[in-house]
């Protein structure tokens, strides 16, 4: 199964940023130039580090020059995530491109990357309930808590894991078909942002 590969790539990643535990660190893919692996591990890790650049810029006694600085930094990183989305719809569209649609496929209410995006936010959000249920300097009702969202979240994890193979199986047998749209973000865009056109 497709997620089954995707959710070990995702843990492997998490477990490599974390040797460091450094917004700087190097990315260092293991997996082939160009292969989904090496994709899926590249948007597993503009994840990993956006999360702790969130976490970062919610320090209440940041610098407000700093702060500024992450949050261009996230906003650059949010710009990224969605390039890599694209790019892993861009390896099922190829992968697929000779299948027979059927007359009565339908169109999904999501790609297969922008499913594959919550998956890989939903690792992130695995391990660190897990490392908040690990803690020793916080109460029982807060472990209790969380161990509690634990589970949710690993439930969650198991259905979109699921609901994922089962888009990619309707894919390949023609059940479904791919329309993707590019996000097309105005915001970035000096020709799109009026606050950005208006200083010209």
């Amino acid at each position: 199964m497709f997620t089954q590969n995707a959710n070990k790539i995702f843990v492997r990643v998490i477990d490599d940023y974390h040797r460091f535990d450094n917004v700087d660190a190097p990315i260092d893919n293991p997996y082939e130039n160009g292969s989904i692996d090496y994709l899926l591990y590249l948007k597993n890790w503009i994840d990993t580090v956006q999360w702790h650049l969130e976490d970062i810029i919610r320090d209440p006694n940041i610098e407000p020059v700093e702060a500024l600085k992450i949050k261009r930094r996230i906003d650059a990183s949010n710009q990224e995530r969605t390039d890599m989305v694209e790019y892993i719809d861009s390896y099922f569209l190829d992968k697929y491109k000779n299948v027979k649609v059927l007359p009565d496929a339908k169109v999904n209410t999501e790609s297969p990357a922008w499913a594959i995006d919550r998956l890989s936010i939903l690792a992130l959000k695995i391990y660190h309930m897990e490392q908040e249920v690990k803690r020793q300097d916080v109460s029982k009702e807060h472990i209790e808590a969380c161990a509690k969202k634990l589970s949710v979240l690993r439930e969650q994890q198991i259905d979109l894991s699921k609901a994922i193979d089962e888009l990619i199986e309707d894919i390949e047998s023609g059940r479904k078909y791919m329309k993707v749209y590019k996000q097309m973000k105005m915001y970035n865009d000096p020709s799109l942002n009026p606050v950005l056109y208006a200083k010209k």
